[in-house]
């Protein structure tokens, strides 16, 4: 309990600074998607606008196991990755604090308005420790509304998912298997993004589309 409010500590003071948020001392600073935020540190590398070149490494990933991961909804009711499977997930890992998280939360919310449904969803999983009282204020606040509310209080996921730092986003497919992941905060529902998404993923679009799949059920990269 000690290491996590320390961690959080530190967490609330970058986040004010507008930087991604890393759980130990990096030599240099990681790469950042800029939004437009004048207090955006002067030395972070320059990225694309959207940030689709961190989601390069994702054509032709080779799967990789993901480890078991619950948390609960806003109603407290356990939930489990595992429940997802058959969709591919962009799992965000997030909390208000952190303001790259905050930047980039509106445009997760706006792809899962364009490509959720039966075979895509974005789970955007909290890890505030006021839970359900920090997130639904914070949906209400910035006009989220089509993203379901998971919450990992506890930050179980921390230490499960190996994080470095916040906001970090995990694609799995329909397997339950991760694709890989980004670090940092990206324009989810820019136009190259998304294209990028269908395309490379072999999401079909569209509420009800899925991905494409070859005979031994391994999800279609374009790689």
């Amino acid at each position: 309990m000690r290491t996590l409010a320390a961690v959080a500590t530190v967490c609330v003071c970058m986040a004010g600074a507008g930087l991604w948020w890393s759980a130990g001392a990096a030599p240099t600073p990681p790469e950042v998607l800029r939004l437009g935020a004048p207090d955006a540190p002067s030395d972070a590398t320059p990225v694309a606008s959207s940030g689709v070149d961190k989601l390069e490494k994702f054509k032709g990933a080779e799967p990789k196991p993901m480890p078991p991961l619950s948390f609960i909804d806003a109603e407290g009711r356990r939930v489990d990755l595992a429940d997802f499977k058959d969709r591919v997930i962009l799992l965000n890992l997030w909390a208000t604090w952190c303001g790259p998280c905050v930047k980039e939360m509106p445009s997760l919310d706006r792809l899962q308005a364009q490509l959720g449904g039966d075979a895509f969803q974005v789970v955007a999983l909290s890890l505030d420790r006021g839970g359900r009282a920090a997130v639904e204020p914070f949906y209400k606040k910035t006009g989220v509304q089509n993203l379901t509310v998971f919450l990992d209080p506890a930050s179980d996921s921390m230490k499960a998912l190996s994080l470095r730092g916040l906001p970090t986003t995990i694609l799995v497919d329909p397997e339950g298997r991760e694709l890989g992941r980004v670090e940092g905060a990206v324009e989810w529902d820019a136009p190259e993004v998304v294209t990028f998404l269908r395309q490379h993923l072999g999401y079909g679009g569209g509420r009800g589309g899925g991905p494409a799949r070859d005979r031994s059920g391994v999800m279609k990269t374009g790689g």
